[in-house]
């Protein structure tokens, strides 16, 4: 069964960021989606010391169970989706943290693993942090799974989430979106196999001309 991982980046268990990623969860279930929810945002997680330790080991230097452990997860699960409240017109510090450190020291192939960024804020916002979230995907060749509008809910509260109905819709419309590309993709690798990735080319000025 394709399975996707959610990642909580909020420090609350159940607050905006969770009521709009168990809307996605509900119907992803119901696409016949296995999900698993990981909370995050209520973790110290210290930032990317770029040390480059993982280029030989394979991991994050800072084995601290989260990170290396996603990792894990990661590797096996055919999508991935980030939710994160909206700090400053920013994700989560936490979040960004340990996204750097994912993304950084993970080294195995995230080619067509389906994306997807989920966002909350009481009012504004949400499009800034939805555009980085949003960059870790496209860096990685992995595809990104979008809606019938930008991936977002809004509310001070959960109980004020509940009544954003359209973001909730939106959240709907996300996983049915995303199920159908985890399947179209299975399906098409298959049948045709990954696409030809290119690799070696580094872009660099040292000499400044």
């Amino acid at each position: 069964m394709a399975k996707v991982i959610l990642l909580n980046g909020s420090p609350k268990a159940n607050g905006c960021t969770a009521t709009a990623l168990a809307e996605v969860i509900k119907v992803l279930n119901e696409e016949g989606i296995d999900t698993e929810l990981i909370h995050v945002g209520n973790k110290a997680v210290r930032g990317c010391v770029c040390c480059g330790s993982c280029g030989n080991t394979g991991k994050c230097v800072f084995d601290d169970d989260l990170v290396n452990e996603v990792a894990r997860k990661f590797e096996e699960a055919d999508g991935l989706i980030v939710g994160s409240p909206v700090y400053y017109a920013s994700p989560n510090g936490t979040i960004l943290s340990f996204l750097d450190r994912l993304f950084f020291s993970s080294h195995f192939s995230k080619q067509m693993k389906v994306g997807a960024a989920v966002t909350s804020c009481r009012r504004g916002g949400n499009t800034a942090t939805f555009d980085v979230l949003n960059k870790y995907f496209t860096i990685s060749g992995m595809p990104v799974a979008s809606s019938t509008y930008w991936n977002q809910v809004h509310g001070h509260t959960a109980e004020d989430v509940l009544k954003d109905k359209e973001g909730l819709q939106t959240m709907r419309n996300l996983a049915r979106n995303m199920a159908f590309m985890i399947k179209a993709i299975g399906d098409a690798k298959e049948k045709y196999g990954l696409p030809a990735m290119e690799s070696g080319a580094f872009t660099s000025f040292p000499d400044g001309k």
